[in-house]
């Protein structure tokens, strides 16, 4: 799947977001690619069984089954939902190499993924509580 962006403003994200009951700083970390302080997000200790999802598409990113508490301040993952529902891509911002997460379906930035995560796929997809939506099954 590619990222499509959506054809909104900066205006039309802000209204559609505050409308949505996002977090205050959803705008900035999904269209943005602003970051939530470390252990501040309403996810990073939620452990409720449910689907997370893009705060601006809707699209299923994660299942709580694959949450894990890597100790980073941020709400942690070891795989996406389902296979294409997340695009790296490589960034090089603030004098580092890592590689960003986004949404497939909209282009939101969601957080970063590394190599240091647990079996089985050995991935930390560590997350923006701003840029995700919990639903309970």
């Amino acid at each position: 799947m590619n990222s499509k962006p959506h054809p909104k403003t900066d205006e039309e994200w802000r209204a559609y977001l505050r409308a949505k009951d996002a977090e205050p700083l959803a705008f900035e970390v999904t269209r943005r690619a602003a970051t939530e302080r470390p252990f501040t997000g309403k996810y990073e200790t939620h452990w409720e069984p449910g689907q997370y999802h893009c705060v601006c598409c809707e699209a299923k990113l994660f299942d709580s089954s694959t949450k894990f508490d890597a100790g980073c301040g941020w709400p942690s993952f070891y795989q996406a939902a389902e296979p294409g529902a997340i695009l790296d891509k490589v960034d090089r911002s603030h004098g580092m190499v890592r590689v960003e997460s986004v949404c497939a379906q909209c282009g939101a930035h969601l957080g970063h993924v590394f190599e240091d995560g647990p079996k089985p796929t050995g991935l930390r997809y560590c997350m923006n509580s701003a840029s995700l939506q919990f639903k309970k099954p």
